[in-house]
């Protein structure tokens, strides 16, 4: 038996067996995104154990995070719902064969189409604002529908440390404000006049958001969902979504917060919300991947400029868009290895680790202390088994990376299977609409 219970060890393990098996390789695959699989398991594991059996829960997962079909089949085994924002997601959790019911769509901008679609399936529908709920009564014509259907309101508690993640302000995009003049009145009527509307949506945030303040943004909804059933004298609100959000540690491999500190402080805040007297929806996205997944790529160059060392490396914006752009609010951990995979354990010199675009901020990490890169070695991203590797960014026609599942059984031995193949740079639409081999490098076949 193997013991690889260390998450460091874990990846080493892992992306040493890539290595001896060809699926990183200095000459062809360049650049590969790893989902580790065991991880997901547990990791949903723990989401189901935070919150009591005796409640009717549905933790539907945001695709968002990792929209990948064979990751989203992976969470659906394992009993997950999913949440979708756009009619592409949609189609990703049906083709991942999520039953209609067990899916949530969410998107602030739904076209009538797509509104038609999801109500002829059955699939549940938070409405954003007062003209979908209109859009909505057009559809339906006076039928009660299939889907379950809830209202999003924004509970405006306030922000978090990153403000393009905060959804809970004042002026939010998201959801119909509770505070507002006029508002709150106008949503107790959207309710009176709408007895197929029955459930409370809301979603605070997430990274940078603190736990308290996604607490204080779900109490929000609960108390708005008790207010409607009383001032209606029936119990028409019948759930509460509690949206998702959990922050994600990126600075070490300690997973923190956990699922139980929130639903500790939502047991605080919003004590109702565990009564039974409604049905939970939750939609976390990034706590549930994040920290399952790593991306690898190869140094390529390496040189000195101010005197200070750079690796040139074929992981950057593409697959890292976020932390590229804005490095203070998404830095991403960096490790060292040999081209065989093994760590490097030189001692620690301060470098740049830059990504492949032709735009020189395409930074990874600046002046960061790890043994001296070479041509050759291998860099590790982890915590990036969400939005990085799935969510990729076609700057300068960088292709999209091959991504595996991996599974490691109790010998040590190492099962990889293909989630997505590696997009062919050189595989083109011609002017006349049709598929074209572009002249390629010789040898290259993908990157």
């Amino acid at each position: 038996m193997t013991d690889l219970t260390d998450a460091t060890e874990r990846r080493e393990h892992i992306l040493r067996a890539a290595v001896r098996q060809g699926l990183l390789d200095p000459g062809r695959s360049l650049l590969a995104g790893f989902v580790d699989l065991d991880g997901v398991a547990r990791t949903v594991g723990a989401l189901r154990a935070a919150f009591p059996g005796s409640l009717s829960v549905l933790h539907a997962f945001a695709a968002k995070a990792n929209s990948l079909v064979p990751v989203l089949a992976e969470l659906r085994e394992h009993g997950m719902g999913c949440e979708v924002a756009t009619g592409g997601e949609l189609a990703r959790a049906l083709a991942a064969g999520f039953p209609p019911e067990r899916i949530v769509f969410d998107s602030p901008a739904k076209t009538r189409a797509e509104l038609e679609w999801a109500l002829e399936l059955g699939v549940a529908i938070n409405a954003d604002n007062f003209q979908e709920l209109d859009r909505i009564d057009s559809i339906l014509a006076g039928r009660d529908p299939a889907s379950r259907i809830g209202v999003r309101v924004n509970p405006q508690v306030g922000g978090g440390t990153i403000a393009a993640m905060s959804t809970a302000t004042r002026t939010s995009k998201f959801g119909i404000p509770l505070s507002d003049p006029d508002s709150r009145r106008e949503v107790l009527r959207a309710f009176r006049d709408r007895p197929w509307l029955t459930w409370v949506h809301t979603h605070a945030g997430s990274q940078g958001c603190p736990l308290d303040l996604m607490a204080r943004g779900v109490a929000e909804a609960v108390a708005f969902a008790d207010e409607v059933n009383r001032v209606l004298g029936r119990r028409q609100v019948t759930g509460i979504d509690i949206g998702g959000g959990l922050p994600v540690n990126f600075a070490d491999d300690e997973v923190t917060p956990g699922f139980g500190t929130y639903v500790d402080l939502l047991r605080a805040h919003a004590p109702d919300l565990f009564s039974g007297r409604y049905g939970i929806v939750t939609e976390f996205g990034r706590a549930v991947l994040a920290k399952n997944g790593f991306t690898a790529a190869y140094v390529e160059y390496t040189k000195t400029a101010g005197g200070r060392p750079i690796a040139l490396t074929h992981a950057g914006v593409q697959v890292a868009t976020r932390t590229v752009f804005a490095p203070e609010a998404w830095p991403l951990r960096i490790t060292a290895h040999a081209p065989d995979g093994g760590a490097k354990h030189g001692s620690p010199v301060r470098q740049d680790i830059a990504g492949p675009a032709c735009f020189a901020g395409d930074l990874l990490a600046r002046d960061r202390a790890l043994p001296l890169l070479e041509p050759g070695d291998l860099v590790v991203l982890p915590d990036t088994g969400a939005y990085y590797f799935s969510t990729p960014f076609h700057y300068n026609s960088l292709p999209e990376p091959a991504v595996y599942g991996v599974r490691v059984d109790g010998d040590g031995r190492v099962d990889f299977t293909l989630v997505r193949p590696a997009q062919d740079p050189y595989e083109l639409t011609g002017p006349d609409g049709r598929t074209v081999l572009a002249p390629r490098p010789g040898g290259l076949v993908r990157h």
